[in-house]
């Protein structure tokens, strides 16, 4: 499940460790860019992914071993 909270904790986190900051502005902006991509990677795949049933499939094979493919696009929730 998707946590806010924890993204925005380490988002001010990443601007927290740079306010001091006084000799080298790009090393830290680098630093906080870095940081952020980390955090919302985190987040954004911290997701679960839910898929409506009922996708149209197209199966091949015996009645015990079965394969197939989705034939149309479902539609989903991240959460």
């Amino acid at each position: 499940m998707l946590d806010k909270n924890t993204l925005k904790q380490e988002i001010k986190q990443a601007f927290k460790d740079e306010q001091n900051e006084e000799h080298d502005a790009n090393k830290s902006l680098e630093r906080v860019a870095t940081k952020l991509a980390d955090a919302i990677d985190k987040f954004i795949k911290s997701g679960t992914v839910t898929v409506a049933s009922g996708i149209a499939v197209s199966t091949a094979g015996s009645a015990s071993a079965q394969t197939g493919t989705t034939t149309s696009i479902g539609a989903g929730t991240i959460s």
